[in-house]
């Protein structure tokens, strides 16, 4: 594992894997390939620009003669599929393109990393594919896939494919299924970047709902180590879960975001819940922590390093909110 080709690296997680990777595998060469749509930005890579180990590819992960001529120009022989639609709401409004892209490019890439006969094929999925979990049950990796939501089921239509290409083709796979993940360079259309940059603008921060809908929220670097140890430790063809164990309500994740930064809980408007929204999720992460995998922040010191990291680039983030993403979430939040 030498050469490993990063699709989807100008996003949210993927750009924090990929300066991960690079401070910790020096000799490692990172090449992000990504079609750069909304979420993705250039931005997000700004620190790597510069490090001979790091290259870049505009390209389609749908597109096979691209994702093979990137494969075979920079001798890869990993991949790490981050590349996703994956905001839930969208995937309501047009699940098309998360079909296309989620289950689509995913077999695109498995394509490609058959017939090249690459070492690795690693499936960056997520805890939304096991569906609402009651409490007090916690969501095991053998467990059931009861996706609910377009998105939701597009990733366990992708990991279905990974798994039968293990089977089939005897392509050398892993998988990890992520919970919520929070920090820099996360687009503000998901709730934290919108809570926090709403707040900041004294603007109303919509919560779905009765807000008590629980999530595990994590840091996104402490996913990063998780991705890294499965990457060099964990079995081929299994699937682990990346989380921190611990819930927290989204009303709960509203109020502390405004005790961070000072501003009244009258900013929090309720709003018309999403269509078929998960009340819970929960992770049991044993399978990970087996490997040696801990969580470095808990859930106060992620969200305030988070916050923080927007309350200090707001040259990143304020340039987004307009143009297209007002042009959503007006469509998104208008007459909730």
């Amino acid at each position: 594992m030498q050469n490993l080709l990063v699709t989807g690296g100008a996003g949210f997680i993927g750009s924090n894997f990929v300066h991960y990777m690079l401070e910790k595998y020096p000799s490692y060469r990172i090449v992000v390939y990504d079609a750069l749509t909304y979420a993705g930005r250039m931005e997000n890579l700004e620190q790597a620009k510069g490090n001979p180990q790091f290259a870049f590819v505009r390209g389609d992960i749908c597109d096979l003669e691209a994702v093979r001529a990137a494969v075979d120009a920079y001798q890869i022989d990993t991949i790490i599929n981050f590349a996703a639609e994956t905001h839930v709401d969208r995937s309501i409004l047009a699940p098309d393109a998360v079909v296309r892209t989620n289950v689509n490019g995913t077999w695109a890439l498995l394509e490609v990393a058959r017939e090249r006969k690459l070492e690795r094929f690693h499936q960056i999925s997520t805890d939304e594919v096991y569906g609402t979990i009651p409490e007090p049950k916690r969501s095991r990796e053998g467990d059931p896939l009861e996706a609910r939501s377009p998105y939701s089921a597009s990733k366990a239509g992708a990991e279905h494919l990974v798994y039968a290409y293990f089977i089939t083709y005897g392509l050398p796979v892993t998988t990890t299924r992520g919970s919520n993940n929070i920090g820099p360079f996360h687009y503000p259309e998901k709730a934290v970047p919108l809570f926090t940059t709403n707040a900041l603008d004294d603007l109303p921060l919509p919560i779905y709902g009765d807000g008590r809908q629980v999530r595990d929220y994590q840091f996104v670097l402490d996913h990063c180590e998780g991705i890294d140890l499965v990457l060099h430790k964990g079995a081929l063809g299994e699937i682990y879960n990346v989380g921190t164990e611990v819930e927290t309500p989204n009303i709960e994740m509203a109020h502390k975001i405004l005790d961070i930064l000072g501003k009244p809980y009258s900013l929090i408007q309720h709003v018309t819940d999403r269509a078929g929204h998960d009340r819970r999720y929960a992770l049991d992460c044993s399978k990970l922590r087996a490997l040696g995998w801990r969580s470095s922040h808990n859930f106060d010191q992620a969200l305030e390093r988070t916050v923080r990291w927007y309350v200090e680039n707001e040259a990143w983030w304020r340039p987004i909110k307009s143009g297209e993403y007002l042009e959503y979430y007006q469509q998104q939040y208008g007459g909730r």
